[in-house]
Protein backbone atom coordinates (compact mmCIF):
# COMPACT_ATOMS: atom_id res chain seq x y z
CA UNK A 1 0.00 0.00 0.00
CA UNK A 2 1.15 3.51 -0.76
CA UNK A 3 0.41 4.56 2.81
CA UNK A 4 3.41 2.44 3.86
CA UNK A 5 5.84 4.08 1.41
CA UNK A 6 7.88 7.29 1.69
CA UNK A 7 6.89 9.81 -1.01
CA UNK A 8 9.40 11.98 -2.86
CA UNK A 9 8.99 15.34 -4.50
CA UNK A 10 10.05 15.60 -8.15
CA UNK A 11 11.13 18.89 -9.73
CA UNK A 12 12.06 19.53 -13.37
CA UNK A 13 15.20 21.39 -14.46
CA UNK A 14 16.11 22.60 -17.95
CA UNK A 15 19.77 22.81 -16.92
CA UNK A 16 20.79 20.33 -14.22
CA UNK A 17 24.17 22.02 -13.63
CA UNK A 18 22.49 25.40 -13.10
CA UNK A 19 19.94 23.74 -10.77
CA UNK A 20 22.74 22.07 -8.79
CA UNK A 21 24.44 25.43 -8.31
CA UNK A 22 21.17 27.05 -7.14
CA UNK A 23 20.26 24.28 -4.69
CA UNK A 24 23.76 24.02 -3.22
CA UNK A 25 24.83 27.67 -3.16
CA UNK A 26 21.54 29.45 -2.52
CA UNK A 27 19.62 26.86 -0.49
CA UNK A 28 22.55 25.11 1.17
CA UNK A 29 21.45 21.62 0.12
CA UNK A 30 23.96 18.96 -0.87
CA UNK A 31 23.02 16.15 -3.26
CA UNK A 32 22.78 12.75 -1.60
CA UNK A 33 22.96 11.12 -5.05
CA UNK A 34 23.94 12.31 -8.50
CA UNK A 35 23.33 10.55 -11.81
CA UNK A 36 23.46 11.89 -15.32
CA UNK A 37 20.63 14.42 -15.58
CA UNK A 38 19.47 13.83 -11.98
CA UNK A 39 20.12 15.09 -8.47
CA UNK A 40 18.54 13.73 -5.30
CA UNK A 41 18.49 15.72 -2.08
CA UNK A 42 17.49 14.17 1.25
CA UNK A 43 16.04 15.95 4.27
CA UNK A 44 16.91 15.01 7.84
CA UNK A 45 13.54 13.22 8.01
CA UNK A 46 14.56 10.97 5.11
CA UNK A 47 12.19 12.63 2.64
CA UNK A 48 13.78 13.29 -0.72
CA UNK A 49 13.59 15.70 -3.63
CA UNK A 50 14.55 14.49 -7.08
CA UNK A 51 15.58 17.17 -9.58
CA UNK A 52 15.76 15.86 -13.13
CA UNK A 53 16.58 17.41 -16.49
CA UNK A 54 13.67 18.05 -18.86
CA UNK A 55 12.43 20.76 -21.19
CA UNK A 56 9.19 21.02 -19.13
CA UNK A 57 10.85 22.90 -16.27
CA UNK A 58 9.24 26.07 -14.99
CA UNK A 59 5.86 25.54 -16.64
CA UNK A 60 3.83 24.90 -13.46
CA UNK A 61 2.12 27.95 -11.94
CA UNK A 62 1.67 26.38 -8.51
CA UNK A 63 3.86 25.77 -5.48
CA UNK A 64 6.00 22.74 -6.30
CA UNK A 65 7.86 22.32 -3.01
CA UNK A 66 7.23 23.52 0.55
CA UNK A 67 9.41 23.66 3.63
CA UNK A 68 7.88 24.37 7.04
CA UNK A 69 9.76 26.25 9.74
CA UNK A 70 9.25 27.70 13.20
CA UNK A 71 11.22 30.82 12.15
CA UNK A 72 9.99 32.18 8.83
CA UNK A 73 11.62 35.58 9.25
CA UNK A 74 14.98 33.95 9.97
CA UNK A 75 14.73 31.58 6.98
CA UNK A 76 13.72 34.40 4.65
CA UNK A 77 16.64 36.51 5.89
CA UNK A 78 19.12 33.66 5.40
CA UNK A 79 17.81 32.92 1.91
CA UNK A 80 17.93 36.61 0.95
CA UNK A 81 21.52 36.78 2.19
CA UNK A 82 22.26 33.87 -0.18
CA UNK A 83 20.73 35.78 -3.09
CA UNK A 84 17.23 34.31 -3.22
CA UNK A 85 14.60 36.77 -4.50
CA UNK A 86 11.11 36.42 -3.06
CA UNK A 87 7.96 36.82 -5.13
CA UNK A 88 5.44 39.57 -4.43
CA UNK A 89 1.75 38.72 -4.83
CA UNK A 90 -1.37 40.87 -4.72
CA UNK A 91 -4.23 38.45 -5.29
CA UNK A 92 -7.72 38.19 -3.82
CA UNK A 93 -7.17 36.73 -0.35
CA UNK A 94 -3.36 36.78 -0.59
CA UNK A 95 -1.04 39.77 -0.47
CA UNK A 96 2.64 39.72 0.38
CA UNK A 97 4.44 42.46 2.25
CA UNK A 98 8.19 42.39 1.83
CA UNK A 99 7.81 38.90 0.34
CA UNK A 100 5.73 37.41 3.17
CA UNK A 101 2.00 36.69 3.14
CA UNK A 102 0.02 36.25 6.34
CA UNK A 103 -3.21 34.24 6.43
CA UNK A 104 -5.31 32.95 9.32
CA UNK A 105 -3.39 29.66 9.26
CA UNK A 106 0.16 30.56 8.26
CA UNK A 107 2.78 33.00 7.12
CA UNK A 108 4.55 32.08 3.89
CA UNK A 109 7.05 33.33 1.33
CA UNK A 110 7.51 32.09 -2.23
CA UNK A 111 10.51 32.15 -4.53
CA UNK A 112 11.50 30.58 -7.82
CA UNK A 113 14.45 28.28 -8.26
CA UNK A 114 16.87 28.67 -11.15
CA UNK A 115 14.53 26.60 -13.34
CA UNK A 116 11.34 28.59 -12.69
CA UNK A 117 9.79 26.16 -10.18
CA UNK A 118 7.85 27.90 -7.41
CA UNK A 119 9.14 27.00 -3.94
CA UNK A 120 7.78 28.07 -0.57
CA UNK A 121 8.86 28.35 3.02
CA UNK A 122 6.04 28.64 5.56
CA UNK A 123 5.35 28.91 9.26
CA UNK A 124 2.12 27.78 10.87
CA UNK A 125 0.48 30.39 13.06
CA UNK A 126 -0.26 29.31 16.60
CA UNK A 127 -3.47 30.25 18.41
CA UNK A 128 -1.69 32.89 20.50
CA UNK A 129 -0.78 34.82 17.31
CA UNK A 130 -4.34 34.89 16.00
Amino acid sequence: MLSQLEPSAVLPARDIKRARTFYTEKLGLQPAEEREGELRFRALSGASVLVYETENAGTAKNTALLWTTDDLAGEVARLRDAGVVFEEYDLPGLKTENGIATTDQERAAWFKDSEGNILCVAEERVAAEL
